[in-house]
């Protein structure tokens, strides 16, 4: 099925977000979009750019959580060839690629420190540095940048770079969920469900029983519109008899009386919390030994360390997996310990 790129909706709440996204579309300013999963922030991300003077350039679109952390960088600012372990060859990255156009960043709060730092750097100077390279290439590069987070919130644990932030929000534009457009959900589920029943070659389009349509005005939609297109396709399409309206509606796909039970705890993670909930006599007597808590927090830390190391053949990166570390943090923690 083609995308589909089409605003829908008579709400004032959802007309006054499209209208703020047009009238923000014709500066060269960067733009921020909140809102809860399946609210459309990629339609309107494509909407400030369709609508912008950048209309005939390229708009580059990256989803941030979907990358490891390693490989962020390297995608969005470009590697030089044999800038590390697989980089065969030279490649531009995502600002490069949308030099004169929109570089779309979903999920933004997902970003690494490191990558934040450098992504501040490229929007303040306007040039970016592939990794390996140390020269610069300059840039004209729109962002536009969504995600479901509360922004100030990860400010504030430390998790999200202040001055990152005041450089994107120039204009923030907050998407309604779909259970605030009040009369929104029967113009989304009949637009829905014709194009589905002209996708299945039905004659015409019967609609859904005065039942069916309050069970869709009833329910909360927590994925928003993305969850009420499932919904509606799945009802046209599970429906068998195209002259009568719609009156089945399954809003859990999941629902099934043979459905697998949920997996039991795993029995390392019981035996753990066991552990925690009384200390083994020997750990009792060694921790009524303490008299320089430091000096004890510090010897405890070592000894994981080496006993990881050892579990895993002194392979650095095998033992920051197991430890839940990144391979920086478990070098500076081997550092600290004259481990290395």
């Amino acid at each position: 099925m083609e995308r589909d790129s089409t605003f829908i909706g008579q709400s004032m709440a959802f007309l006054d977000s499209v209208e703020r996204a047009s009238r923000a579309a014709a500066l060269n300013r960067p733009v921020l979009v909140i809102g809860e999963r399946g609210t459309g922030k990629e339609l309107v991300a494509e909407r400030l750019h369709r609508l912008s003077p950048r209309w005939d350039g390229p708009l580059i679109i990256m989803n941030c959580a979907a990358l490891p952390e390693t490989l962020i960088e390297a995608e969005l600012f470009g590697h030089e060839q044999g800038a590390f372990t697989g980089a065969m060859r030279a490649r531009p990255g995502r600002f490069e690629e949308a030099d004169g156009g929109t570089l779309f960043l979903d999920e933004l709060g997902t970003l690494s420190s490191a990558a934040q730092e450098r992504l501040l750097r490229a929007i303040e100077y306007g040039e970016v540095t592939r990794i390996g390279s140390s020269h610069p290439v300059r840039v004209d590069v729109r962002i536009v940048a969504a995600t479901n987070e509360h922004l100030p919130g990860l400010v504030e644990e430390g998790k999200f770079r202040a001055d990152l932030l005041d450089r994107l929000s120039f204009e923030v534009l907050t998407l309604p969920p779909l259970r605030a457009r009040e009369g929104d959900v029967p113009v989304l589920a009949d637009h829905f469900g014709r194009r589905m029943a002209s996708e299945l070659d039905w004659r015409h389009w019967p609609g859904f029983s005065d039942a069916a349509a309050a069970m869709l005005l009833a329910h909360d939609w927590p994925g928003n519109v993305r969850e009420l297109r499932n919904v509606v396709e799945r009802a046209v399409y599970r429906w068998d008899d195209p002259e009568r309206p719609i009156d089945v509606i399954t809003f859990d796909p999941f629902a099934s009386p043979w459905r697998p039970r949920p997996v039991p705890r795993q029995r390392s993670e019981q035996a753990a919390s066991a552990q925690a909930a009384g200390a083994s006599p020997a750990l009792r007597a060694e921790m009524q030994g303490v008299n320089d808590l430091k000096l004890a927090v510090e010897a405890h830390e070592r000894s994981i360390l080496e006993a990881a190391l050892a579990r895993h053949r002194f392979n650095q990166r095998a033992t920051a997996k197991a430890l839940n570390l990144s391979y920086d943090q478990l070098r500076h923690a081997l550092k600290r310990h004259d481990l290395l």
